[in-house]
């Protein structure tokens, strides 16, 4: 397929429709909340932060759907297959939350009851604060981690629209932050160091339909000092001018075709989240098999909102190509979900 590359100016027209979509390696379209024409309730903003390396992991939250704000925290221990989430929602921030319009500058923050979870950036560096009180029991959860970008670091961009009128999302991945710092569940303390310990930003702005499934990968690792990651996906919206799969190698961007997720069934014609799974693209870019360590399942049901997710972290082998250059890895951890809201 030929991929449309996104040009400079403002990301909405004038009757709240996207004025192209595309990809980019940075965000090139200027988005504004204030030129969205769509219902307020369907606005959805959210900054996800994932922070890992081969031994565990901590992803932090915060969102602002309109209707409903989030905090949320999770704990992932890959050696011992542990894992626990916890979240916190309030009603009706419908864009008080003050989300920043661009990912290079700015801070946003969510304190409701023990909860504290604070993104601060100043266009050099990120600081990610937190603190979830009695996260585990009577243990709270508590993090300061700084997170900083490659030269000239390159990134995955999309701007992507529904069918329906004045629907759209724009997306940046932002994989290989250089993460350090520490995260502590009572006394269990979770050290960042080193060039192993890597981050993804997943940074989210958009008017979403009601009911969507979506399919993510992501890594950010290091095979032979070189940083290499990759972001993989598909489900939802009109994505005939682009993909979201783009590879990265120390810091540069590469673009890929469709690629799919080959999640295996069982015999009832279920998903077996944990079972291997195998990524493919039609380029013969991708070849890798995935094998899970632990299904981070999160299921929310409160009557027409719901969300089934399947956030599923394990180790990647395969081939990756960057151009003419073939980089194989083996046992990579990262991580590949598929998601389900009605929201």
């Amino acid at each position: 397929m030929t991929q449309i590359k996104l040009t400079p100016g403002p990301l909405l027209d004038e009757k709240g429709n996207l004025t192209e979509a595309g990809y980019a390696t940075s965000l090139v379209k200027d988005y504004d909340r204030s030129q969205i024409k769509a219902c307020s309730l369907r606005i959805k903003e959210w900054d996800y932060y994932y922070i890992g390396n081969q031994r565990y992991g901590v992803a932090l939250t915060i969102a602002d759907n309109s209707y409903m704000g989030l905090g949320s925290i999770s704990v992932m221990n890959f050696e011992t297959g542990f894992w626990k989430t916890r979240s916190q929602m309030t009603l009706m921030p419908k864009g008080k939350t003050n989300f920043p319009s661009t990912s290079a500058i700015g801070d946003v923050s969510f304190h409701h009851k023990n909860v504290r979870i604070d993104f601060f950036n100043d266009g050099k560096k990120r600081r990610l604060i937190a603190h979830f009180g009695n996260f585990l029991g009577n243990r709270d959860f508590d993090c300061d981690l700084t997170l900083k970008e490659l030269p000239n670091h390159q990134s995955m961009v999309i701007a992507t629209p529904f069918s329906k009128p004045k629907h759209f999302y724009y997306n940046q991945k932002i994989n290989n932050l250089q993460a350090s710092g520490r995260a502590t569940v009572g006394s269990e303390e979770f050290l960042f160091a080193g060039n192993d310990s890597q981050a993804v930003l997943d940074w989210g702005r958009g008017v979403w339909t009601y009911k969507n499934t979506w399919y993510w990968s992501s890594l950010s690792g290091l095979v032979d000092g070189h940083k290499i990651g990759f972001n993989l996906g598909y489900g939802f919206g009109d994505t005939s001018k682009a993909t979201e799969n783009m590879l990265f190698l120390d810091g540069k961007a590469y673009k890929t075709g469709r690629v799919m997720f080959i999640i295996p069934k069982n015999e009832k014609g279920k998903f077996d989240y944990l079972s291997m799974w195998r990524f493919t693209s039609g380029d013969e870019k991708v070849e890798l098999t995935f094998e899970p360590i632990l299904d981070r399942c999160d299921n929310t049901d409160a009557l027409i909102i719901k969300s089934l997710q399947h956030q599923v972290f394990g180790r990647f082998s395969g081939r990756l190509v960057f151009d003419e250059q073939i980089i194989e890895i083996t046992d990579l951890l990262g991580f590949a979900e598929r998601v389900t809201n009605y929201w």
